[in-house]
């Protein structure tokens, strides 16, 4: 699957999105090690701390599969800037996979591609914890 390819899966999700609260879907697309694709959108609550990213969501669904190596990440939204993971995500997904790609869009489907270490230097790993 091409990048490009990854990232129009995500924008699939935008409808899927449940955001009554912030009107700002968001869709992403994790891909495994052994090339499947997890999808996600975001899931808003009235109780706002229980609302899940659709990163965490993709994140959560690959785990919950049995996959525990990544290697991209697409993350999408409706907005004319790119749509940048949130902290909580990036610091989740860093658990997982320091060295994954994220590959972030605007509404216009053009992307910008990082690693993550770029977007969350001096991650908080495992091995922290020794």
């Amino acid at each position: 699957m091409t990048d490009q390819e990854l990232v129009e899966r995500a924008f699939t999700m935008l409808e899927r999105s449940y955001v009554p609260y912030s009107h700002f879907p968001v869709g992403a697309t994790l891909e495994g090690a052994d090339g499947v694709v997890y999808t996600g959108c975001n899931v808003e609550n009235s109780a706002f701390g229980s609302t899940i990213c659709a990163e965490r969501t993709a994140l959560v669904k690959a785990v919950s599969e049995g996959c525990r190596k990544f290697t991209r990440l697409a993350v999408v939204g409706n907005s004319t800037d790119y749509c940048w993971p949130c902290g909580a995500c990036r610091q989740m997904l860093y658990e997982f996979a320091p060295d994954l790609e994220v590959l972030v869009a605007r509404k216009d489907h053009q992307f910008v591609k990082f690693p993550l270490r770029a977007l969350l230097p001096h991650g908080f790993a495992p091995e922290s914890l020794d």
